[in-house]
């Protein structure tokens, strides 16, 4: 790697995080730049929301609230700031913070990035009637928000302007580490392997201490720590490689395996991850531990740019109710289930005497009894458990209707059953459903424009002439093979293997499995198979699972499509976003040589026994599944 370093903090992974994470990452000293990640897609409807009722609003505060009382150390040390919560407002959010600034005598050139917000070509888009990127569905009457997903050329333009401070509205979330990259290092259009590297850098620290343990799943590793997160740091070098470490003396941990987990979140297709600057390609990428908490990351390749950018608009889609509540004892699941199931015909009956519509949807969920697991819930949790949460989620298009149920919901604790307890928010309330609405638009009709102290800053065209479709052919990664011994094997949860994280795009669930050991790979590739998974989320699944290789760091990713029911707020499921997925899956039994678990072996060096809570039982014959 070549000499030059530039080190990039990382101090929020969404609107939500602590913000203590600049103050931590401010201390540890030696940033160039620090960057705050806030939005998520919904997000941006509640910050409209929030800006239609106040001019000044529809930005996130949190930003503000974490950086100002640090504000004379970074001053000081001549650290950049670069985040996305300006939302709906970036200009209010500017006027805040130099208000903030000047309260303490301070002076800094602020520049905001404009243009995402496409909601003033309404006309343009009912024209053109684009249709959602991943269903087909056809445009929505009325949009929520509408806003492009913007690249990292303007954030560079501003820096090269002089900007101290850029604040930008919704743009994809590594360009606010690719952005100072392509600044520091004159990155060019044409140089997609470079703009990879640096996507790619600001993928791993987007989301905050997910990728130093905060999230890991061996979690028993890292548990001391979480009282004192560290958040990211990258140390980034010309030629695009970049270490990943963590302010000394903090909590987590830095490990190829914490890296890899986070590098999986959320990618779809690895090596063909879609950005406005370039088409990224990670199946490819290598971890190498270069220190203690001290990662290499090397092998990121890139592609050219399509000429569209993505959007993320949003809309209103009816209402939605949901509630919880606890009941315990003997058959607690069964009684539990039958209450819920029971107040939903009382309140039809009561909404079809007043002439209302049936429900949507209705959703009925007992937690404890692992109703979210379908058919590889437990029978002896599924019928046994004594103590369980059952939520109920409704969706209507009318609100009235829904309290109907939310004034009756008090019935079943007075006069069905014992037991029922932990209704800690009271009569439940409907609130709007907002879906998520994605599509392509020609960066050509996307007015980017940057402004700095009141001067517009020019920002260079967007690359992307070509179409997906000319863009060079990925070839497929040969899958290892793995045989299994005839003679004696046995049967071990997968996470004995592997690693997993799992997240969400919309309706769609990602899981990324990463291999403990290069020599359980070709196994994994044998036998967590498109179908298996499927198999395992059928109780959920809607379309069609995907699976990608990543032989860089031995790792799977598997893209299961309509899986969420609507995903996000849109979601009657107690985990619209598939959180919960990758250690649900690291449940599933896979069969190895038996061999494995001598003593001495990958298995039993690993203490796999332990990690997997239960014990190892061999057996003859071939591969689970």
């Amino acid at each position: 790697m070549s000499d030059r370093v530039v080190r990039i903090g990382g101090a929020s992974a969404a609107w939500g995080d602590t913000v203590q994470g600049a103050g931590q990452l401010v201390a540890a000293g030696g940033l160039d730049y620090l960057v705050g990640d806030y939005l998520a897609e919904v997000t941006m409807a509640i910050l409209a929301r929030m800006r239609a009722k106040d001019p000044q609003a529809g930005f996130i505060p949190d930003w503000l609230a974490s950086v100002k009382p640090h504000l004379g150390a970074i001053k000081a040390q001549g650290i950049r700031l670069v985040t996305n919560a300006g939302g709906m407002n970036p200009e209010a959010l500017r006027d805040a913070f130099l208000a903030a600034a000047g309260e303490q005598g301070l002076n800094f050139r602020v520049a905001v990035v404009l243009g995402d917000d496409l909601s003033g070509q309404a006309d343009a888009l009912r024209a053109a009637a684009p249709h959602e990127m991943f269903t087909g569905a056809a445009l929505p009457p009325r949009l929520a928000s509408c806003n492009a997903y913007l690249g990292a050329r303007p954030i560079a333009a501003a820096l090269a302007a002089g900007a101290e401070v850029v604040i930008t509205g919704r743009c994809v979330d590594s360009a606010l580490v690719l952005g100072p990259l392509m600044h520091e290092f004159g990155w060019a259009a044409g140089e997609h392997d470079l703009l990879a590297a640096g996507s790619l850098a600001g993928h791993v620290i987007e989301c905050g201490a997910q990728a130093t343990g905060g999230l890991f799943t061996d979690w028993q590793a890292v548990a001391e720590g979480w009282d004192d997160m560290g958040f990211p740091v990258i140390e980034c070098h010309e030629d695009g490689g970049f270490i990943v470490t963590k302010p000394a003396g903090t909590g987590g941990m830095v490990t190829p395996a914490t890296v890899a987990e986070q590098i999986v979140y959320e990618i779809g297709d690895p090596r063909a991850y879609h950005l406005p600057d370039v088409t990224c390609d990670f199946s490819a990428v290598t971890l190498d531990q270069a220190g203690p908490d001290r990662v290499l990351v090397r092998g990121a390749r890139g592609r050219a740019p399509g000429p569209d950018l993505k959007v993320c608009a949003t809309w209103a889609d009816g209402f939605r109710l949901m509630t919880t509540y606890m009941i315990a004892g003997f058959q607690a699941a069964a009684k539990g289930r039958a209450m819920a199931q029971a107040l939903v015909r009382r309140t039809q009956r009561l909404m079809a005497a007043r002439g209302m519509a049936d429900y949507r949807e209705v959703s009925i969920e007992v937690i404890g009894a692992e109703d979210t697991w379908g058919a590889q819930a437990r029978d002896d949790l599924r019928d046994g458990a004594r103590e369980v949460v059952v939520k109920i989620g409704l969706r209507h298009d009318d609100a009235r209707a829904l309290e109907v149920f939310a004034r009756e919901f008090a019935h079943p604790g007075v006069s069905m059953a014992q037991g029922l307890t932990g209704v800690l928010h009271g009569r439940p309330k409907p609130a709007p459903v907002v879906r998520v609405f994605s599509f392509l638009w020609p960066k050509a009709q996307v007015p980017v424009r940057v402004d700095l102290d009141g001067v517009g800053v020019s920002v260079p065209a967007l690359a992307g002439a070509r179409t997906a479709d000319d863009l060079p052919p990925v070839p497929d990664f040969i899958v290892p093979g793995f045989t299994l011994p005839q003679d004696a094997t046995a049967t071990v949860p997968l996470r004995a293997l592997a690693w997993g994280r799992s997240g969400d795009k919309g309706d769609d669930a990602n899981i990324g499995l990463i291999a403990r050991q290069e020599a359980f790979f070709p196994l994994l590739c044998a036998q967590v198979t498109e179908d298996r998974v499927a198999g395992f989320f059928a109780h959920y699944l809607q379309g069609r699972v995907s699976r990608y290789l990543m032989p860089g760091f031995h790792a799977l990713n598997f893209h299961l499509r309509a899986v969420l029911g609507g995903g996000g707020s849109a979601s009657l499921r107690y985990d619209p976003q598939a959180k919960t997925y990758a250690q649900m899956l690291l449940d599933m039994p896979v069969t190895v040589p038996a061999a494995w678990l001598a003593p001495g072996e990958p298995l039993a060096a690993q203490g796999a026994a332990e990690r997997a809570g239960r014990t190892q039982t061999p057996s003859r014959g071939g591969a689970a599944g």
